[in-house]
């Protein structure tokens, strides 16, 4: 059996008590019922995913995966593709937003280069698992071959069980690749049916005109390739990125671990359907961090059944969004391992 397969093997939904127990422990604490609101909601998740009651949040790590691809040659992007190479130099000195939100959150970031087409430097801080450089035109043809589809999901795989040496509570979902707006735009188009332009935005700010001009980048890139929606791997193969393959590996290596997968944005949720497309069950490990200012990231949520918990109007990726849904949740489990019951705190209880 693959990788990939024996990681499919173990991905299964929680017990079926698990969230009643934990929703019991909620209702004893010393608050009316619900008081906390979607905070109780993030408790209860943890304890449903993780198995452990009362949970615990320890290390927690955002994974910021960066690959090129080929559909920029037809002029689908505000920004030259060499940003993918300067951006992950960038990371690496610490100097990107998602540095400064996960030192905010207390949170590792491991950064790995799936298929950058400008050269980036070994160092420090860089894991190297290169499945090419950039994916092909997807407008002309698929953007790799299913054996690359399937290595860039089983190095995703790789790299969530390389830091569980050192533990993880959390797993984060970030990514970075001029071009993938437009690679998510038709994952979603194929997966959920629906129209391009409702899931095609502006990416790194384009105009109007380019943006015109990539929504019928990514219908071409549907006409020509005709993924199949009931074959998630067919989906990445055909129009999807390296990238965004080992974001698919990170969140099945996840739900298989029963660790939290905390989605990003739109590139993420792109992601997320083609992992929920290969295995149902790994739906049950995900949490929605935010909602995308991109317009086809709400299409994405609502075919997860992800109600995100923070809408700020952002599009940046990187792993920014889950970054500060990490606080939300720390602060959740906290709620839930440390306030006072009624019963402990000697309150009396509402009155029937």
């Amino acid at each position: 059996m693959t990788e990939l397969g024996k990681v499919l093997s173990r991905i299964v939904p929680p017990a079926p008590d698990l969230g009643p127990r934990a929703q019991a422990r909620l209702d004893q604490l010393t608050k009316p019922p619900g008081s906390l609101g979607r905070l109780e909601e993030l408790a209860r998740r943890v304890v449903e995913i993780t198995g452990n009651d009362p949970p615990a949040i320890g290390r927690r790590v955002i994974f910021t995966l960066a690959a090129d691809h080929g559909v920029v040659a037809e002029g689908v992007s505000a920004y030259p593709q060499v940003v993918t190479a300067q951006m992950l130099e960038n990371f690496l000195r610490g100097g990107a937003a998602i540095n400064v939100l996960a030192r905010h959150a207390g949170a590792d970031i491991m950064v790995a280069d799936l298929g950058v087409a400008t050269p980036v430097s070994p160092r420090p801080g860089l894991v190297a698992r290169r499945i090419g450089p950039g994916t092909r035109n997807m407008a002309r043809g698929p953007a790799m071959t299913r054996d690359e589809a399937v290595a860039a999901i089983e190095a995703g795989i790789g790299l969530v069980e390389a830091e569980r040496c050192q533990g993880i509570d959390l797993v984060g979902t970030g990514e970075m690749g001029i071009g993938n707006t437009t690679a998510a735009s038709a994952i979603a188009a194929a997966l959920t049916g629906a129209p391009v332009e409702a899931v095609t935005g502006r990416g790194t700010g384009i105009d109007e005109a380019t943006w015109r001009r990539k929504a019928d980048v990514v219908r071409r890139a549907l006409e020509v390739n005709r993924p199949d929606p009931k074959d998630g791997l067919d989906v990445l193969a055909k129009v999807g990125g390296f990238e965004i393959g080992g974001l698919v590996g990170v969140i099945l290596a996840g739900a298989a671990r029963r660790i939290p997968v905390v989605l990003d944005g739109f590139i993420a949720g792109a992601a997320a359907l083609i992992a929920v497309t290969l295995r149902p069950e790994a739906a049950h490990c995900l949490l929605a961090s935010h909602c995308s200012a991109e317009p086809g990231h709400r299409v994405i949520l609502e075919r997860l059944g992800l109600r995100p918990y923070l809408d700020l109007e952002m599009r940046l990726g990187e792993g920014t969004g889950a970054a500060l849904a990490f606080t939300l949740i720390e602060a959740a489990v906290r709620v839930y391992r440390e306030m006072a019951t009624f019963k402990s705190a000697g309150v009396s209880e509402r009155q029937p």
